[in-house]
C-alpha cells in the first residue's frame, strides 16, 4: 500500500517551477556527490549555474585554444624549417662532392679532407648552423664548430637580449601550456636530443641512416627544452657512399616565431583574465545583492518591521534566487497567517469560554440571595450545564488547536469511499439487524430519518487520505443533517465522480441555511440551532471537517436545495476529493 504525508500548506503557496534538466540513475559515490551539490535526488541546471560556469570557462578555454593553435603553428614551422634544411643539405652535400673527391686515376675515390674542411667552413659561417662530415667508415672528418673557432671566424651571432627578456617573460605561460598539451591523446613530444661531442658516426641516429643511401630529417629538443632539427645526407661516388654530411642547427627562427605566438597567447589570456575578473564582480554582484536584499527583509520580518507583501519579488530571474524570493515570500505569508489564525483562535476562544463563565458566575452569585428550593435548583441545573457546556468547550478546543500537527504527521492510504460511507450507516442501524446482517448495506434508520446511500457505479472507487480523519468529516456532516431534519424525511448522501475527482453529496430535507451564512457556517465557533439544543455544541465541528478536507486537497462547501417554487427545501453539503493516482 502506497503512503504518502498530508498536504498543510498555506493558500498561499506557489508550486515551485519544474527541473527542466534532469540527471538520471546514478550509483554509490557519484549519487551521494551530486545528492551532495543539488541537494536531492533529482538535479538541474539553471541559468544562475550557467552563468556561473560560463564565467570560469572563459580564460581556461581562450588558453586552451591558444595551446591547441601553438600545437598546429609548431608542427608546420618545424615542417617548413626542414624542407629549407633539406635544401641546405643538399647544396653542402654537392658541394662537399665536387670539391673534395679526386677521382682520375685511382680506383677508389679519395676525400681531400683539406677542402672538405674549407668548403664546411665557409658553409657553416655562411649558414649560421653546424656542419659535419663522417667518411665511410663513420670517422669525423671535419667539424664547422671546431674549424670556426681555430680560423678566428665569427661564431653563429647570439640572440639579442630583448628577445631573450621576453622569452623569459613567458616561460612560465609556456610550462603551462606544454603541461596542458600534454594531457591531449595525441600529443607525441619531440625526442631528447642527445650531443656527446664524439667523433663518431654510431652516436648520430640521422648519419647512420644516411649511411643507407637515403636523406634523414629529424626535429629534437634539448635539455633546455628549445627545438633542435638535423639532416644528415650520403656523399656518392657512381652509386657508392663515401661519407655523409650531418647539419645541426637550433631552431632559433622557430622559437623566436613560437615566442611571439606566446606573447601573443598571454595578452589575450590576460585581457580574458581581466575580462572573467570584471565579469565575475558583476556576476558576484548579481548573486550577492539580491540575497543582501532578501536577508535584510527576512531579519525585518524577524523583528516585525514589515509584512509578507513587502518580500521582493524576484521571480522575473527565472533562476534559484527567483526561486528563494518566491518560497521566502509564501513562507512569511504562511507564517503571517498562521500567527494572524492564532490570534484569532485565541480570540474566540476567550469569547466562548466567556459566555459559560458569566452564566456560571450570575448562577453563583443568585443561589446565595435565593430561598426557595425549587429556585435553587433550577440555578444548580444551570451551573451543572453549564459546567458541561464549558468541559465539551474546552475539550473540542483542545482537538481543534491539535488537529493540524496530527494532521502533518499522518500519512495518506487508498481509502474505498463506498466501504467507508457504508461503515457509517452501520453505525445508525440497529444492533440486531447489523449483527444479522439482515438490514440494507445503503440504507440506516436514525430516530425516525432514513439515511440513503446513493452509490451508481459497479467499480470501487478510491481516494488518498486517512480513513479516520475522512470518517470524522462524514461522521460529522451526518450528525449535524440529523439534528435539522425532521421525523420521516430522508437523509441522502449522493456519490458522483468526474474525471479525477470524486465529489460526496449529504443532502437533508431540513431549514436549510440563511443565504448569508452559507460561508460563516465554517467558521470556528459558529453555531445556530434550536432553543433545546442550546450549549450542546461547540461550534468546532464544520470548522474542523474543512480544516481537514483542505489537508486532503479537497474542497468543501454549503449549498440550499430549492424546489420548483424557489423555496428552500434542504441543506446540501458537498465535499470534494481527489481519485488517488493510477485509479
Amino acid at each position: 500500500m502506497t503512503k504518502s504525508k498530508p498536504s498543510t500548506e498555506s493558500d498561499t503557496e506557489s508550486k515551485k517551477p519544474s527541473r527542466w534538466v534532469r540527471i538520471g540513475q546514478r550509483d554509490g559515490e557519484i549519487e551521494q556527490l551530486l545528492d551532495f551539490y543539488w541537494g536531492g535526488t533529482e538535479g538541474r541546471i539553471t541559468g544562475l549555474t550557467l552563468r556561473i560556469i560560463a564565467v570560469n570557462a572563459i580564460a581556461l578555454l581562450s588558453l586552451m585554444l591558444g595551446v591547441l593553435y601553438l600545437g598546429e603553428y609548431q608542427n608546420r614551422l618545424i615542417q617548413s624549417k626542414l624542407e629549407i634544411f633539406e635544401t641546405e643539405i643538399f647544396l653542402i652535400t654537392a658541394a662537399v662532392s665536387e670539391g673534395s673527391l679526386q677521382r682520375e686515376g685511382l680506383s677508389e675515390p679519395v676525400v681531400l679532407k683539406d677542402n672538405v674542411k674549407r668548403i664546411v667552413a665557409v658553409f657553416g659561417a655562411t649558414l649560421g648552423k653546424r656542419i659535419r662530415v663522417f667518411d665511410a667508415a663513420g670517422e669525423l672528418i671535419a667539424d664547422s664548430k671546431i674549424l670556426l673557432a681555430e680560423g678566428g671566424v665569427e661564431p653563429i651571432i647570439k640572440v639579442e637580449r630583448e628577445e631573450e627578456e621576453v622569452w623569459q617573460s613567458i616561460e612560465m605561460l609556456k610550462r603551462v601550456g606544454a603541461f596542458l598539451v600534454s594531457l591531449l591523446p595525441e600529443y607525441n613530444p619531440l625526442p631528447l636530443y642527445r650531443d656527446d661531442e664524439s667523433n663518431s658516426a654510431e652516436n648520430y641516429e640521422n648519419v647512420m641512416e644516411s649511411f643507407h643511401s637515403k636523406m634523414s630529417l629529424s626535429a629534437w629538443r634539448n635539455a633546455e627544452g628549445s627545438i633542435l632539427l638535423s639532416a644528415a645526407m650520403p656523399i656518392k661516388l657512381n652509386n657508392k657512399v663515401v661519407g655523409a654530411v650531418y647539419l645541426v642547427s637550433e631552431g632559433r627562427d622557430i622559437r623566436k616565431a613560437l615566442g611571439d605566438a606566446w606573447f601573443d597567447i598571454l595578452k589575450v589570456f590576460l585581457a580574458t583574465l581581466v575580462f572573467t575578473v570584471l565579469l565575475s564582480i558583476y556576476l558576484s554582484g548579481v548573486i550577492a545583492r539580491p540575497l543582501r536584499r532578501l536577508a535584510d527583509a527576512a531579519d525585518k520580518v524577524r523583528k516585525g518591521k514589515i509584512r509578507g507583501d513587502q518580500i521582493p519579488d524576484m521571480s522575473g530571474r527565472k533562476d534559484e534566487i527567483g526561486e528563494l524570493s518566491i518560497a521566502l515570500g509564501d513562507m512569511t505569508h504562511a507564517l503571517i497567517e498562521r500567527m494572524d489564525a492564532m490570534e484569532s483562535f485565541a480570540s474566540d476562544v476567550a469569547h466562548e469560554i466567556k459566555n459559560p463563565l458569566s452564566s456560571l458566575r450570575s448562577a453563583v452569585e443568585s443561589a446565595a440571595i435565593v430561598k426557595k428550593k425549587e429556585d435553587q435548583d433550577k440555578l444548580l441545573a444551570i451551573i451543572l450545564h453549564d459546567i458541561e457546556r464549558l468541559d465539551r468547550l474546552i475539550s473540542d478546543i483542545s482537538a481543534a488547536s491539535r488537529l493540524e500537527a496530527e494532521l502533518s504527521r499522518e500519512s495518506f492510504e487508498k481509502v474505498e469511499i463506498r466501504t467507508l460511507l457504508r461503515r457509517l450507516l452501520d453505525l445508525y442501524k440497529n444492533p440486531l439487524d447489523r449483527s444479522k446482517n439482515r438490514a440494507d448495506p445503503d440504507t440506516a434508520i436514525k430516530d425516525g430519518v432514513m439515511i440513503m446511500l446513493d452509490y451508481p457505479y459497479e467499480e470501487d472507487t478510491f481516494v488518498s487520505g486517512s480513513e479516520g480523519r475522512l470518517g470524522q468529516v462524514f461522521s460529522n456532516i451526518i450528525s449535524n443533517a440529523l439534528t435539522f431534519t425532521p421525523v420521516k424525511s430522508i437523509l441522502k448522501i449522493k456519490v458522483e465522480k468526474k474525471k479525477n475527482r470524486v465529489s460526496i453529496a449529504f443532502e437533508d430535507e431540513g431549514p436549510g441555511i440563511p443565504d448569508n451564512k452559507l460561508k460563516t457556517v465554517f467558521d470556528r465557533f459558529y453555531s445556530e440551532r434550536p432553543r433545546e439544543q442550546y450549549g450542546k455544541h461547540s461550534g468546532l465541528g464544520l470548522s474542523i471537517c474543512k480544516q481537514i478536507i483542505e489537508a486532503h486537497n479537497g474542497l468543501i462547501f454549503a449549498e440550499n436545495i430549492k424546489n420548483r417554487q424557489g423555496k428552500i427545501s434542504g441543506a446540501r453539503f458537498t465535499v470534494v476529493l481527489n481519485v488517488a493516482e493510477g485509479e
